[in-house]
């Protein structure tokens, strides 16, 4: 079994799309509330978003073949101006990758090492909805943390991004 490059890209636009939403909500909180300890494992929405911003980089890094020293660098990672200005450059970087990608070449296997050093081989496929998958599960929580913060997150919606690009 495999999935169509052509609704990898999809989905993946949909994950970009999804995360822009969150941080853009993000702008508008203070300080205090973008650190607040929710007691969930990234802790905060910051570090929720950035932690799904790290993800998204390590695996583009991981299918590319791109050396990467850490997962998560505290002091510029947790930081929403980075998030602002370098989710897009992770984003793009999927795209041009994605790109040139076909129905066949996304069966390919792609060999990359875990965090504790854990070799594995994986169809890059899996890996796409794998990173789609992941960033849905947290942006969950970041729209939990909002609400319990009294604000309502934007749509996140797989279907809301569907209609918006029916337009």
């Amino acid at each position: 079994m495999s999935v169509p490059a052509e609704i990898l890209r999809q989905h993946l636009g949909y994950s970009e799309w999804a995360s822009q939403r969150l941080v853009s909500a993000a702008a508008s909180l203070s300080q205090e509330e973008l650190h607040r300890d929710f007691k969930h494992a990234s802790k905060s929405i910051l570090g929720t978003l950035a932690h799904i911003f790290a993800a998204d980089r390590i695996w583009i890094n991981r299918v590319t073949a791109t050396p990467q020293a850490t997962f998560l660098d505290p002091e510029k990672d947790l930081r929403l101006e980075t998030l602002q200005q370098e989710w897009p450059l992770i984003s793009e970087r999927w795209r041009a990758f994605l790109a040139a990608e076909n129905d066949d070449s996304v069966q390919r296997r792609i060999p990359y090492q875990d965090l504790k050093g854990n070799a594995y081989s994986t169809p890059l496929w899996q890996i796409v909805l794998h990173v789609v998958n992941h960033g849905s599960h947290h942006r969950g929580q970041v729209s939990a943390m909002l609400r319990a913060l009294g604000y309502t997150p934007p749509p996140i919606d797989l279907i809301v991004y569907y209609r918006e690009r029916e337009k």
